[in-house]
């Protein structure tokens, strides 16, 4: 079954915490938070302190992409934030192995991202080690972006990269994903889908969730 976790950074600021009990009460599998400091990408989101105090609002697991530089200096306060899965990129990570034997020390789940226009093999060599791979299909930094097309191929390439492995990462989508493309996602080998506006901008989040469920898990053959 494919996984659906609503970005937070498309919910109501004002409301965190409310928002992300309603869309657990409506279905989601995961929280995904992002993590952004207007170095890595031209944003500024929230810290540590914001996620250990979300972290009360729910028992879904924490899926925490850092968009930031240097995120080896930030692991073990994301960790005791509580975040359960820690994702760095690869194109901000100096010392990328040596950061995700950190996040596995803290007990976290590790992942590592790649932008758009990163090639698939920048991730090849550290693959293998981690526990999710994070396929950006929009240029981080600003939700309710666009869904780059050529990002599919980009994701069946990373599944059939992934089938090879003994140990396989989960694969996660991550920009510009609503109803519409959900099932083609899906149907490429992603088996978690991130989804921001198409979530938080509608008014029945128990009925998107569920369609956007339904949608990624649709057999296309």
């Amino acid at each position: 079954m494919k996984l659906i976790a609503p970005s937070i950074l498309s919910a109501d600021a004002s409301r965190l915490g409310e928002e992300i009990a309603d869309v657990e009460a409506a279905g989601a599998d995961w929280i995904h938070v992002d993590v952004m400091d207007g170095r890595f990408v031209p944003n500024i989101t929230m810290g540590p302190a914001i996620i250990g105090s979300l972290r009360k609002s729910t028992k879904l697991p924490f899926d925490v992409h850092l968009m930031i530089k240097n995120p080896e200096s930030h692991i073990e306060s994301f960790a005791a934030a509580g975040a359960d899965y820690i994702t760095v990129h690869v194109e901000a990570a100096s010392h990328l192995h040596r950061t995700i034997e950190s996040i596995k020390k803290m007990g976290k789940k590790a992942g590592v991202s790649i932008n758009p226009a990163t090639p698939l093999g920048a991730i090849e060599e550290i693959l293998p080690e981690v526990d999710l791979l994070l396929i950006m299909s929009v240029n981080p930094g600003f939700g309710g972006q666009k869904f780059i097309k050529s990002s599919l191929s980009k994701v069946r390439r990373a599944a059939e990269m992934i089938a090879k492995l003994p140990k396989k990462p989960l694969l996660e989508v991550d920009g510009g994903v609503n109803v519409e493309n959900i099932g083609d996602i899906g149907n490429a080998g992603a088996d978690v889908l991130v989804a921001g506006a198409a979530v938080f901008g509608t008014k029945d989040y128990k009925k998107t969730i569920s369609t956007l469920k339904a949608t990624a898990n649709a057999d296309k053959g």
